[in-house]
C-alpha cells in the first residue's frame, strides 16, 4: 500500500540528437520539453543544452498552452543534440468514480453544435472532438468500440472499457509502426505502440461525438524503494496516453498502453489533438536532406520529500 498523500518525486533527462549526411547551415527549432503546470505537477528544475549553441532562444506557449523554447542556429552544423533535464513532482489526483460521471449520450449531446453563445471552457473543449491530421473519423473505429457504448453507461465507464478492450485486443510491437502509418492500418493489424493505442482510443471516441485529447510525457523506469515490480509498458522512451471529457470531473486520462488511470507514475509534457501538436522537438533546416535520430529518455525516481 502506497500513501497517496505523498508526493512522487523524479529526475528525467532526454536527450535528442540527429546526425547529418552533411552540414546544416541554418536551423530553426520548436522545443517542446518543459513539463506543463497542472495542480497535481510542479517542476521543481528544468534545464536544456543544447549543441551546437543557439544564436537565439526563447521560451513562450502555443495555441494549446504548452511550454515551447523556439530556438535558432545560425553556423555550420553536422550534428544537433538537446539535452533536456528536469526535476518534477508529482502528486495523486482525486479519486473519480467511473459510475458518477453522466451518461456518455448526454456528454455528445452536450458538445454539439448550438446557435447559442458558450463560454471559453466550452469551447477548448469542442476544439478536441472533431477529426485531426492523424486521427480520422472512420465507422471502423465506431464498430470496433460498439460493445463499450452501452446505453446509459457513464462516459468515464465507458471509456475505461474502451481502454481495457484496446490493451486486450491490441499487441504492442516496437518497430512495426511510425507516425506515418495509417490509423487504419494500425487498427486493421492490431500491433503498434503508445502513440497507436491512443490515437486508436482518441478515434473511437471522437467517433461517437466524445471530447479526447492526445497527452504526451514520461512514465517511471524504475520501481519506487520497498515497491513491487510492476511490469509498465512504456519506459525509457516518450510516452503517451489520452485524455478524455468526463463531466463532472473534466477531462480524466487514461492509458491504454498499461491499461490503468493515469496517476503519479506519469509526467505530462504537452497535450493536443493528436501526436502532430505535441511533438517534442519539430524543426526546419537548410542545408542536407538525410539524418540519424537517436533518442533517449530516463525516468527516475526521487526520494519522497520528508
Amino acid at each position: 500500500m502506497t500513501d497517496d498523500s505523498v508526493p512522487w518525486r523524479y529526475r528525467v533527462r532526454h536527450v535528442t540528437r540527429y546526425d547529418y549526411d552533411g552540414e546544416v547551415a541554418h536551423s530553426h527549432q520548436m522545443l517542446r520539453l518543459m513539463p506543463r503546470f497542472m495542480p497535481h505537477q510542479t517542476t521543481l528544475h528544468h534545464e536544456v543544452r543544447i549543441s551546437p549553441e543557439p544564436a537565439y532562444s526563447v521560451e513562450g506557449e502555443d495555441a494549446l498552452g504548452n511550454p515551447i523554447t523556439r530556438l535558432q542556429i545560425d553556423r555550420p552544423h553536422d550534428s544537433l543534440i538537446v539535452d533536456a533535464r528536469m526535476e518534477v513532482e508529482v502528486r495523486a489526483r482525486p479519486p473519480r468514480p467511473a459510475a458518477e460521471s453522466l451518461p456518455w449520450e448526454a456528454v455528445v449531446e452536450s458538445l454539439r453544435y448550438a446557435a447559442q453563445p458558450i463560454d471559453l471552457l466550452e469551447l477548448e473543449v469542442r476544439r478536441y472532438r472533431g477529426e485531426s491530421p492523424y486521427v480520422r473519423i472512420k465507422q471502423d473505429f465506431n464498430a470496433f468500440a460498439q460493445e463499450c457504448f452501452e446505453p446509459g453507461r457513464p462516459v468515464l465507464e465507458t471509456a475505461e472499457a474502451l481502454m481495457n478492450l484496446i490493451h486486450s485486443q491490441f499487441t504492442y510491437a516496437p518497430g512495426e509502426t511510425e507516425i506515418s502509418t495509417p490509423l487504419m492500418e494500425v487498427l486493421h493489424n492490431r500491433r503498434g505502440v503508445c502513440q497507436d493505442y491512443a490515437h486508436v482510443m482518441i478515434a473511437c471516441l471522437r467517433s461517437r461525438g466524445l471530447a479526447a485529447r492526445y497527452v504526451s510525457g514520461y512514465l517511471r523506469t524504475l520501481p519506487r524503494d520497498g515497491e513491487p515490480e510492476e511490469e509498465l509498458v512504456g519506459a525509457d522512451a516518450s510516452h503517451a496516453w489520452v485524455a478524455v471529457h468526463a463531466p463532472p470531473y473534466g477531462w480524466v486520462a487514461l492509458d491504454p498502453t498499461n491499461n490503468l488511470r493515469v496517476g503519479r507514475d506519469h509526467v505530462t509534457l504537452a497535450w493536443g489533438r493528436d501526436f502532430g501538436d505535441v511533438s517534442p522537438l519539430r524543426g526546419v533546416i537548410l542545408g542536407v536532406g538525410e539524418h540519424t535520430l537517436t533518442v533517449n529518455v530516463s525516468v527516475q525516481p526521487l526520494p519522497t520529500p520528508a
